[in-house]
């Protein structure tokens, strides 16, 4: 039999090898690629609470907040960190969604909050002692819960969903400063009736963002889950009460951000 085919037909097989290994090759580094995560929202998001506003003085953006700790601890996964601080859905759709793209794999957002009347709530409840003025303003910040969050939720989730349209999406609520117990330092200004009424907006607040999430196809992250039992007078409390600096007063500890919001964030994105 003639050596000169075989030859040939060996040369070829060598030949090709090169292209036989890089089609081999190109699954893995398509699995190599990293997930995208964007984190987008407002202070509870930005890190407020932590005191360390490393990576943005004006946002008050935290390395210590949950988003930067779940992409540090979590494989594989690079962060685009958009949240700041005094945030509103208008702050999201005007400016932070510019971050999300059909490459997106991951979104968070914690937003509400502010458009509903965050601070006049602090200012009247616990800094302080009038509680006929808290009682009047839990009920303005009720009405805007229910008269004009809905409509503003649905805009920036459908914005959200509109730029980044493979993504899971993860709307984070707000855990209750309370849990009834107002008997510290912590809880100075505020009295057991004005708790219980701060506890039941953040629970009227977070009933709003669960519906509209659910409406939206996303996925609510309840932080009653994790935050439950480490309220301002526990014993390892996850928020601030008032003896804190006045951008945290009111907002996630470390340990809140770290405990109470990350686990949440990690098993939803599995």
């Amino acid at each position: 039999m003639p050596v000169r085919p075989r030859l040939r037909s060996l040369a070829a097989a060598v030949a090709a090898l090169p292209l036989a290994l890089a089609a081999t090759a190109l699954p893995s580094a398509a699995a190599a690629e990293p997930d995208q995560y964007v984190a987008l929202g407002d202070s509870y998001a930005a890190g407020n609470g932590t005191g360390w506003p490393d990576l943005s003085l004006s946002c008050y953006r935290s390395s210590l907040a949950y988003a930067p700790l779940v992409a540090k601890a979590r494989p594989n996964t690079s962060l685009t960190f958009r949240a700041c601080s005094g945030a509103e859905t208008g702050d999201v759709t005007g400016g932070q969604t510019a971050a999300l793209s059909s490459s997106t794999d991951f979104v968070t957002v914690s937003i509400g909050g502010n458009d509903v009347g965050f601070v006049d709530l602090i200012l009247s409840c616990v800094n302080s002692w009038d509680e006929l003025l808290c009682r009047s303003t839990v009920a303005k910040v009720d009405a805007r819960i229910d008269a004009e969050l809905p409509a503003k939720l649905d805009a920036t989730y459908a914005d959200i969903r509109t730029r980044a349209p493979g993504a899971k999406v993860m709307v984070v609520g707000y855990p209750k400063p309370f849990g009834g117990a107002v008997s510290c330092s912590q809880a100075s200004g505020v009295n057991t009736r004005e708790a219980g009424l701060l506890d039941g907006v953040s629970a009227h607040l977070d009933r709003v963002l669960a519906a509209r999430a659910k409406a939206a196809g996303f996925t609510y992250l309840d932080p009653a889950a994790t935050f439950t039992g480490h309220e301002v007078c526990s014993a390892t409390p996850f928020v601030w009460g008032k003896k804190t600096g006045l951008l945290d007063i009111y907002h996630p500890t470390r340990a809140g951000y770290r405990d109470g919001f990350a686990p949440l964030v990690r098993a939803a994105m599995g």
